[in-house]
Parts: structure tokens; sequence; C-alpha cells
């Protein structure tokens, strides 16, 4: 697997090796000793899988806050979608900066978003599906959010965006107080 790191640190793109013939192909998306290895010594507890119909639906930016924080391994199973993440760690040199990547069933990239960094994504094609692995179980008293529009990110779209009104009355990152502090 293909591991490099990104503008944001903690966070990693990570491209599984593809073996395909004339049946398609077989990739190994999930592999605790090859990415201990490389430094991820990871727990997964649980397993999420959303499917969004529309283009140009956005979730996110969500997060869940300490001490039921958690990491997330994220990749697109079929379709494809802009995937963001924004540091929110309260005195890091990259706090509000965010990163986009296309993750899409034809690339196999994924994206590793630890604690302390905000999620979303916006899907590209028609019923679009994530998956991702979590490090924490969700936890309902600790699920938080910021306004997906507030953080200066270049979305690339000008067309109609299908969110929830949850995630359309998330704070601003200008009027959000973070739980997390940064600790170099």
């Amino acid at each position: 697997m293909l591991t490099e790191t990104t503008s944001l640190p903690g966070v990693l793109r990570l491209t599984p090796k593809r073996f395909g013939d004339a049946r398609g192909f077989f990739a190994e998306t999930w592999n605790k000793r090859a990415l201990s290895e490389a430094g991820l010594d990871l727990d997964f507890v649980q397993d999420n899988h959303s499917l969004s119909a529309q283009v140009g639906t956005v979730r996110g930016l969500h997060f869940q806050a300490p001490p039921d924080a958690q990491g997330k391994l994220v990749r697109c199973g079929r379709g494809a979608i802009f995937d963001v993440t924004v540091d929110i760690r309260k005195g890091s040199p990259t706090y509000g900066h965010w990163l986009g990547e296309e993750l899409s069933f034809e690339n196999g990239v994924m994206l590793w978003v630890p604690a302390g960094f905000a999620h979303g994504f916006m899907t590209r094609q028609p019923d679009s599906e994530i998956i991702y692995k979590c490090t924490n179980y969700y936890a309902p008293a600790s699920d938080g959010g910021i306004r997906w529009d507030s953080c200066g990110i270049d979305w690339n779209w000008d067309g109609e965006v299908l969110t929830s009104d949850k995630d359309r009355d998330a704070p601003t990152l200008a009027d959000f107080d973070s739980p997390f502090i940064f600790e170099d």
C-alpha cells in the first residue's frame, strides 16, 4: 500500500495496490501489520457505510469531541466524492486549514483522518457510496459539526447543494469553540 503524507500533518493518503485481470480486481484495503509498519497502529471498532444518491450532496463537516474522539479511514466504494478534512485543533499551526482529495471507485485512494480534524465530502457522481472505519464508537452526546461553507473550502462546484438541516445549522468555523487542543 502506498502511504503518502499531505499538507495537513497527521492526515495521510493511502492507495492500496490493485491486482486485476479480465474478471475485475482485488485490493487489500486494510492490513493492520502493513499500516503499523507505516506508523499507523490503529484499532478500529466500527465500520460505517453511507450512500448519497444525488450529485452535489454534502455531508459534514463532522467530528466527535473528546472523550469520544475518533479517527477515520475513509474510502469511496462506488462513484466519486470530493473528500475534505479541516484541522480544528486549537493552537495548531494549520488550524482552519483544509485538504480536499478526490476519492473514487476508480482511483481507490483512501484518507486517514485522525481525531482533531473535521471531515466531510461532496458527491461527484450519483449513487456514491462511502465506507469508513472508525477508531471509536459513535457517541451522540459527542457528535459535532462545522458549517460546510464556512472554512474557505474550494468545493469546485457551482451547482445545487443538498445537505441536511443539521449540517446547514452547524456553527461557522469563526463561531466554533473547538474541544481539541494541538499537542506537538
